[in-house]
């Protein structure tokens, strides 16, 4: 017995030693590329591209990987593209970045800071900042497949790496999957991205196994009425104040219908109605987003949104042909769900790779990510995504003690401390992959 122990202690010590030599020799590749990194990143930062219009950004992935020896295919939807590295048989790992940026103009005073110029859907001509970090998954990204190739000696498998358009938009997932993605490359045992996070501090990571980021319905709602002299309203239906009534009842479905324990959101995020100071007019524009974690509770949103607007057009003795009209944008963002055992085994490997206290566990989060549908397909590939820690620490620690708040996502003064932020995400994401193709 006391011989079986021996030997087990033995091949335990053995096995930490190779995972400690490992990364090791993933931290020294990494410090020699970090120059290039950096000069990577904020080319990326600099030449941001909006949603579905990636096509440079997406030039420049392709030929990277095409350099580092990948089988690279484009223009799978709109500029999806995906690269594949085998390495012997074994199971086939899939790693996705998303490319696009928002149409923001940039405060944060950085030396690289965008002064790129885009035009949006609606043909204005806007402002573009990489406020959502894609640059910073790219370049991790990107020094991931430098850093597995440059260790292709030590997996085996199949590595598949998808360059996503359009994740801001909720459209470039969908794209890629109409355009049969599975069909096209080994369907992954396994699918992976990270997500870098505005008050985690650089050098960490985070994670939750389960519900991991919500779904998002994006909804469109006309409210009609009957316009007329702003000094008559007792002759008009105004669909300003009617709007305003239904905007106060929404607050009341989560609040009054929703079971408290059931995470949901109901925003209105924009209203438009009217021209000048003294016309009642004829219709009123809302935008909301909505989000949940499960498809009852999305349903349970959806109906009380109609029932609501519904009910204060029939108060209002609207006849029914002026009912509000709501269209739900397609297609819907689905809640991300991390599998359980995958994202349990790449915590144990995150905390022998960046230690313990770097591993933090988060709660789940109401933004959404159409990463989602990687495991939503007619075969269900298990999913997780992570956190990656992106804010100088000490300026973590000043919040935490002033209760001041740090930018956030999508805000124009949002800017990623780098160094940190980029080694520790390669280093995290090259340990996940060579544990999942582990030779």
């Amino acid at each position: 017995m006391r011989y079986i122990v021996c030997l087990l202690l033995c091949f335990f010590h053995y096995l930490l030693a190779a995972q400690s030599t490992t990364d090791t020799q993933v931290q020294n590749f990494i410090n020699q590329q970090y120059s290039s990194l950096d000069t990577l990143y904020k080319y990326l930062h600099q030449h941001p591209e909006l949603s579905s219009q990636e096509e440079q950004t997406a030039r420049l992935i392709a030929d990277e990987l095409t350099n580092l020896g990948f089988e690279v295919q484009e223009k799978l939807g709109m500029h999806n593209l995906v690269g594949v590295l085998k390495s012997g048989e074994g199971p086939t790992l899939l790693i996705r970045t998303d490319m696009d940026a928002l149409p923001l103009e940039e405060k944060t005073g950085v030396p690289y800071a965008s002064t790129a110029k885009g035009t949006n859907a609606a043909g204005e001509t806007v402002g573009v900042m990489h406020a959502c970090g894609h640059d910073i998954h790219m370049t991790v990204f990107l020094g991931t497949a430098r850093t597995m190739v440059e260790m292709k000696d030590q997996w085996s498998g199949t590595l598949v790496m998808v360059a996503q358009s359009a994740e801001e938009s909720g459209f470039g997932a969908d794209a890629l999957f109409k355009a049969n993605l599975y069909d096209k490359v080994p369907v992954p045992d396994y699918a992976i991205a990270l997500h870098d996070n505005a008050s985690l501090p650089a050098g960490t990571v985070g994670y939750r196994a389960g519900a991991f980021m919500a779904s998002v319905d994006m909804v469109d709602i006309t409210v009609y009425g009957e316009g007329g002299h702003g000094a008559a309203p007792h002759t008009t239906k105004d669909p300003i104040v009617l709007a305003a009534q239904m905007i106060n009842s929404f607050q009341t479905i989560v609040s009054r219908e929703i079971n408290p324990i059931d995470p949901a959101v109901v925003t209105v995020g924009s209203i438009h109605g009217g021209t000048i100071y003294n016309i009642i007019p004829d219709e009123v524009k809302l935008q909301l987003t909505l989000r949940s974690y499960s498809p009852e509770v999305r349903n349970q949103i959806l109906e009380a949104v109609e029932r609501i607007t519904r009910s204060h057009a029939q108060l209002a003795r609207l006849p029914e042909e002026k009912y509000p009209k709501i269209s739900i944008r397609d297609p819907q963002t689905p809640a991300t769900i991390n599998d359980a055992e995958l994202t349990n085994r790449l915590v144990d490997v995150f905390k022998e790779t960046l230690g313990e206290d770097k591993v933090v566990e988060t709660p789940p989060n109401m933004v959404g990510e159409d990463f989602s549908r990687f495991g939503m397909q007619d075969k269900k590939v298990p999913i997780c995504m992570f956190w990656l820690g992106a804010v100088d620490p000490q300026k973590v620690r000043e919040a935490e003690e002033t209760g001041t708040k740090l930018p956030s996502l999508h805000s124009p003064t949002y800017a990623p401390l780098l160094e940190p932020t980029i080694k520790t995400g390669i280093r995290a994401m090259s340990a996940a992959a060579l544990e999942l193709l582990e030779k």
